[in-house]
């Protein structure tokens, strides 16, 4: 009897080999490659090929296809319908990931109940959970409609039944990583059989007009489990970001294949569900310590939205020989090369100073605009000296320490002028080329030296 050969499959990428290596040659990673079981044997009977053929469609001139605007449908979440570039595209693909208890389930089960109202049949498929615990969380958000159907499986050729005979217009899959095929050997999970149920609902959605949801697992380092492959397959892949144990979630986009990947999603947990934040810059600014050393509010621009934040800054002398730099929220590399600039332009000593640099808010600010109010956090956190409450601090700073202009400045300033804010610092250029807000007064700095004089001199 022949021995039966067993093969290591890579969690990341799908990579195969005949014996198991610490590091993937496919994608370089460590310890992912994992023992799959073996194949059946001879004797078994042998099933039918369950792969489809092509579309059979023909190779047409670009200016032979006929142009079409893709219709979208809101789910009645506007921070949803941001995120997903204004609503739910037909025949999309969208992967929805997250940590376990950030509230998925939750999001889409609103999501589902709004669709079903608007007149459209959503399935919602779960391989977690009963029909029955299901109908408790639905109680529980107030979904009652009667468009929407539950149904409780994992195995994806009984689900392929179900949908046919229901033609759905909407279908949550809670969650990917849950279903699997039954002529495959391997275990729900792993590499192939999430590959090939993606694969499975990708030409159901691009035939049919169906569009998909998958609820996607996530590891230990935040990255979607499951081969790489699935993010590319997908249209749409979103995060859900936050502690569970706060009541604020964020929804990013990290791929749109129909809209920009910069828009934000603002949530806040409750018994009745997801509520959407409406106005974000207030409840980020909302516990805001006024009058305190190291406080600066900057007007970032998050795709299509201003939102005023908060940028904290703690700089103490340090007890070691090399000075610390912690940074949540911003850029590592970027705060050292501000930091630098800080001390070299503006005479702000910072040598013997550890530096603390916190985002309110849970927030990540990469635009360069956030450069000056950075610089003004540290340097009044160093001379213990306020930045009054209300002004506002937005510019680029560069080597020599001069301050370049940013985009957007006039629809920053409005979103100031409209939360009180009655005086902002911002680089000259923009000053010279935009109306200021009615009774708003801006300052117009050329070099960092002249900004920090401004506010804390």
């Amino acid at each position: 009897m022949a021995k039966e050969k067993t093969v290591y499959v890579c969690s990341a990428c799908g990579y195969e080999t005949p014996r198991w290596l610490g590091k993937c040659p496919g994608c370089n990673t460590w310890n992912t490659l994992e023992e799959q079981a073996p194949s059946t044997s001879a004797a078994a009977p042998v099933k039918a090929n369950k792969q489809r053929g092509g579309t059979g469609a023909q190779a047409l001139r670009l200016r032979e296809i006929p142009e079409e605007n893709a219709a979208r449908a809101s789910t009645g979440i506007g921070e949803l319908d941001r995120v997903l570039g204004g609503g739910v595209v037909e025949g999309s693909l969208m992967l929805v990931g997250g940590d376990p208890g950030i509230g998925k389930s939750t999001l889409l089960l609103q999501a589902s109940e709004h669709l079903a109202k608007s007149g459209a049949r959503v399935l919602y498929i779960s391989g977690e959970e009963s029909a029955r615990q299901i109908k408790m969380r639905a109680r529980r958000l107030g979904v009652e409609s009667d468009n929407l159907l539950i149904l409780s499986e994992n195995a994806m050729d009984a689900a392929e039944k179900r949908w046919e005979e229901i033609q759905p217009d909407y279908m949550i899959i809670d969650s990917i990583q849950t279903m699997y095929r039954p002529d495959m050997a391997s275990a729900p999970g792993s590499v192939s059989q999430v590959r090939e149920c993606a694969s499975l609902l990708m030409r159901m959605a691009k035939t049919t007009g169906c569009a998909v949801f998958l609820v996607g697992h996530v590891t230990k380092e935040g990255a979607i489990a499951g081969p790489r492959i699935l993010e590319h397959m997908v249209d749409v892949v979103l995060y859900f970001e936050g502690d569970r144990q706060h009541e604020y979630r964020i929804l990013r986009a990290v791929k749109n294949r129909f809209g920009s990947v910069n828009e934000l999603g603002l949530f806040e947990m409750h018994e009745k569900g997801m509520v959407p934040v409406e106005n974000p810059s207030e409840m980020l600014l909302s516990e805001r310590a006024k009058n305190v050393p190291g406080s600066c509010v900057i007007p970032a621009i998050e795709g299509s939205r201003p939102m005023l934040v908060d940028v904290q800054a703690l700089a103490l002398q340090t007890a070691y020989g090399t000075p610390r730099r912690t940074t949540n929220g911003f850029d590592a590399g970027r705060l050292a090369l501000l930091l630098a600039v800080l001390e070299k332009r503006a005479g702000v000593s910072l040598f013997n100073q550890d530096v603390y640099i916190n985002v309110a808010g849970g927030l990540n600010l990469s635009e360069p605009a956030a450069d000056l109010a950075l610089c003004a956090a540290v340097a009044s956190s160093v001379r213990d000296t306020c930045i009054p409450g209300d002004w506002a601090v937005l510019g680029e700073v560069g080597l020599a320490g001069e301050i370049r202009a940013v985009s957007q400045c006039e629809r920053r300033l409005m979103e100031c002028s409209r939360l009180g804010f009655t005086t902002a610092v911002i680089p000259r250029e923009n000053a010279r080329h935009m109306r200021a807000p009615e009774g708003m007064r801006i300052y117009g700095v050329e070099t960092i030296a002249e900004a920090i004089s401004i506010l804390i001199g």
